[in-house]
């Protein structure tokens, strides 16, 4: 078994995560299998991640590498090929370019309340999603998570960070644009103005109808956005 089980690692990829479930052998033999990486790890032939969870470690210039973002929690976005929840918050700020902070924390939004967990450096949190999620939604539903946690955006102004997503806006088709206006429906009243205020400012023709009748128009948004970055903010009650 034991051969198996290194053979069966040597094909692994580095920085790979796997469990017992990832191994040619019996469910039975699953217990035995984890005992072994177990071993495998104390003796620094493989890394632990966290309980039950393992990796090839990958080396560069600068030392050993942890594995990437995803590999870290994989199970967590997807089961059985089904998407159940993203990548959002700190990791998805820096990775549109709106911050340059590295996270230290991560944050998942899934549509069920979860209890925090703990991966090798990494503390990850849940966020409740209202909408559907689906792999196909992810990056619109990515997008919105920005806006919705705009305030939260560290060492950034909030000039350059919308700024910045009108860039991001600006890139996408129409067909997604649609979906993300859908989406922003089931997101609270500040997303759902800073959304309008973008895509007007970005075309003044584009239909935000069903954004802007979602407002309780007796309320404001303090986002303290320039005039000359978000011309039209106070048709949405952003300030």
């Amino acid at each position: 078994m034991t051969d198996i089980i290194r053979n069966t690692i040597n094909r692994f990829t580095l920085g790979f995560v796997f469990t017992a479930d990832d191994f040619p052998l019996p469910v039975e033999k699953q217990n035995t299998v984890t005992k072994v990486l177990n071993n495998m790890a104390a003796a620094g032939q493989i890394r632990r991640l966290s309980k039950g969870r393992f990796y090839k470690p990958q080396m560069s210039k600068f030392g050993e590498l942890p594995p990437d973002t995803f590999q870290i929690v994989k199970d967590l976005i997807e089961k059985n090929g089904k998407t159940i929840g993203y990548l959002t918050g700190y990791s998805i700020f820096n990775k549109f370019g709106l911050t340059t902070q590295v996270p230290v924390a991560l944050q998942i939004a899934t549509r069920k309340e979860k209890k925090p967990v703990v991966r090798g450096n990494y503390r990850i949190s849940f966020i409740i999603q209202s909408n559907t999620i689906t792999k196909e939604n992810v990056p619109a539903l990515q997008l919105l998570d920005c806006l919705r946690f705009f305030k939260d955006i560290p060492d950034a102004m909030p000039d350059e960070v919308c700024f910045r997503l009108l860039a991001l806006f600006k890139q996408m088709p129409q067909k997604q644009i649609n979906t993300v206006k859908r989406l922003a429906l089931k997101y609270n009243p500040a997303t759902i103005a800073l959304l309008g205020a973008i895509l007007e400012t970005m075309n003044e023709k584009e239909d935000t109808t069903a954004l802007f009748k979602a407002l309780n128009h007796q309320s404001s948004y303090k986002l303290h956005i320039s005039d000359s970055v978000l011309p039209n903010q106070k048709k949405w009650h952003i300030r």
